[in-house]
């Protein structure tokens, strides 16, 4: 299986599992919280048809990479974003964060700049700011995220359990746009990914990216559901759009978080559009969509 090193630990090596797949123009994909780069499932293969270089990797802590103490930090985590980029030699890339990803692609053009970078897509991300200030109204009270950190702590299965079913608004689409068999695989891989990962990534959570989105300066794409439970569009999606030079928004009706699943044939066909032809669209415009069929 193939790996990058991007630190040590003690006697061991930081590796992070990486996958890279078809020829043409390289799309990276870049998973969220606390899944692994398999939840792409049902993007990978269409973009291998479309003639795209499918690159995912496994973010640290989780999947099959390494499983540090520490490093789980936003510009941590764009270092080994930058060093998947380089050590692959990814040229006119475009860049997809789903949820926590979203942070990698922000603070990674942040940092490191877009020489590499043709474009960006922000799915159900959680830029620019996700906690509540006085000069953030828009965000989550902090006491939401001392409940996860504390739920995690005392039975992390448990929780896990829920935040899947709130993930993916099984209430409402349990049996219809999802299965129970594809919930219990995304709690499966996040029950195996590490305690430690699990627990410290919910402080980066609150990162705050508004420094980093103006620095991106390629054509952006961002795509949030209108029933995400998990980083509401109202703080996230709409505020990324507004404070991007040159994006897309699409805002899927009824999509929950994990719209990557449930509504894959939406998601799938924007970032096709938005590959191939960049926004296309005054930056106030929004696109709806609604769902269709069993799998959106």
């Amino acid at each position: 299986m193939p790996y990058i090193t991007v630190g040590k630990e003690n006697s061991g090596t930081i590796d992070l599992y990486y996958e890279d797949q078809g020829s043409g123009e390289p799309v990276v994909l870049i998973h969220g919280w606390p899944l692994s780069g398999a939840s792409w499932e049902k993007q990978v293969p269409v973009l291998l048809d479309a003639g795209y270089r499918v690159v995912t990797y496994d973010r640290r802590g989780f999947g099959r990479s390494g499983r540090p103490s520490s490093g789980y930090d936003y510009d941590t985590f764009a270092e080994d974003l930058h060093r998947v980029m380089t050590k692959l030699n990814l040229k006119n890339a475009s860049l997809v964060g789903f949820s926590m990803g979203g942070g990698e692609v922000a603070r990674y053009i942040g940092s490191y700049g877009s020489r590499r970078v043709k474009s960006v897509a922000f799915i159900s991300a959680i830029p620019p700011f996700l906690l509540k200030t006085d000069d953030n109204p828009a965000g989550v009270d902090g006491a939401v995220f001392d409940g996860i950190r504390q739920a995690i702590v005392e039975d992390r299965p448990k929780f896990l359990a829920q935040f899947f079913h709130d993930f993916y608004n099984v209430d409402l689409l349990g049996n219809h746009l999802i299965s129970d068999q594809a919930v219990q695989l995304s709690w499966t891989v996040a029950a195996g990914a590490s305690a430690i990962a699990t627990l410290a990534c919910v402080s980066a959570w609150l990162t705050d990216f508004r420094d980093d989105l103006p620095a991106i300066r390629v054509p952006a794409l961002v795509v949030h559901g209108d029933s995400d439970r998990i980083v509401p569009l109202a703080a996230s999606g709409k505020l990324t759009h507004e404070l991007l030079e040159d994006s897309r928004l699409v805002v899927v009706e009824g999509g929950p978080h994990g719209l990557n699943w449930t509504h894959a044939a939406q998601l799938n066909r924007a970032l096709l559009d938005f590959l191939e032809t960049g926004p296309a669209q005054k930056k106030p415009d929004t696109i709806r969509a609604a769902a269709r069929g069993r799998h959106g």
